[in-house]
């Protein structure tokens, strides 16, 4: 009889109920993979956009499914021909996304060069906050936007999970950072290095902001935050899209102001991961955990974080 697992699994789509700890068969590596005794999984909105049928949703595989994607803990067994990881080590990534990586879970397989060398700095569930969101705002700054030393950056939902390291990432790249948040978040973004925040619930951005060479859309199309944020953007400026990618209208607007656009998915960098994780082991990065709630309670994780205004992020301690 195969060995089994405890995971949280979900047989339909729908609203956090659907989310029950179960046991289910335990994965083992294939050639080229690892398997990973999972301490800690970050939960990320797009988690719970996928549990309710969006998101990711459609890349999932057939039901029942097993959300989550960011993992930290240690390598248990290797499969033929892994080299750079053997069991023991500690380890952190953002394995298979956009397909299932089935991190609810105390147990995950995937390619070893998915996953980097856990920041000795942090504690797992610290590490299982930092891939998804770590990357999107890497790659979006880094390889998507280019950002030098001088330019202006404006991210919004700043407080957020990427957000958070949008702002660290983009003040280590050397550029003037704008945020917008909620003001109470603000000492505690500045801190992070913000040079300039808007408070978003009592003042619209676009009257207060200008000259801006990069937008990082946290937010979407809500309120036309992608409408207005064109207006702030330097001729010839880009904006980035993340959640749900850059709208025809927004992509019409852009064209008449003469700024570009960008939409943007986050993919599986282990040498990024590596990057950051060496940003964190030397103090200048910080990662910030709201909250951490055990695996059997991935649901109320999920009712927390669809209320919005989380600080940073949430995670699930899985052993």
């Amino acid at each position: 009889m195969s060995e089994t697992m405890r995971a949280v699994v979900q047989r339909s789509f729908g609203g956090p109920d659907v989310l029950s700890v179960e046991r289910v068969a335990k994965p083992e590596p294939l050639p080229t993979e690892v398997l990973v005794r999972v301490r800690a999984a970050g939960v990320n909105p797009v988690d719970w956009k996928s549990r309710a049928g969006g998101g990711m949703a459609g890349h999932l595989g057939d039901a029942p499914h097993v959300l989550g994607w960011d993992v930290s803990g240690v390598v248990e067994a290797v499969g033929f021909g892994v080299t750079t990881l053997q069991p023991g080590d500690e380890v952190y990534g953002m394995p298979w996304f956009p397909r299932a990586a089935r991190a609810y879970a105390e147990h995950v397989t995937a390619p070893s060069r998915q996953f980097a060398r856990k920041p000795a700095s942090l504690t797992h569930e610290e590490a299982a906050a930092v891939p998804l969101a770590a990357l999107t705002a890497w790659q979006v700054l880094v390889d998507t936007a280019g950002v030098e030393k001088g330019q202006r950056v404006l991210v919004h939902a700043a407080a957020g999970g990427v957000g958070h390291f949008a702002v660290q990432f983009a003040k280590h790249l050397g550029a003037h950072v704008i945020g917008t948040a909620s003001a109470e978040r603000h000492g505690w973004l500045t801190g992070l290095g913000a040079d300039e925040l808007v408070d978003y619930r009592s003042v619209r951005f676009e009257e207060h902001v200008r000259d801006v060479d990069v937008v990082v859309d946290l937010i979407g199309g809500r309120d036309e935050t992608d409408l207005r944020s064109l207006s702030v953007l330097r001729p010839g400026g880009l904006f980035v899209g993340v959640p749900g990618g850059v709208s025809e209208a927004a992509v019409a607007r852009a064209a008449e102001l003469g700024v570009r656009t960008s939409s943007f998915l986050v993919e599986p960098d282990a040498p990024a991961l590596a990057g950051i994780g060496e940003l964190i082991d030397a103090g200048e990065v910080r990662v910030e955990v709201e909250r951490v709630f055990p695996l059997e309670q991935a649901a109320e994780a999920h009712v927390h974080g669809e209320r919005g205004r989380v600080r940073g992020k949430l995670v699930l301690s899985v052993s």
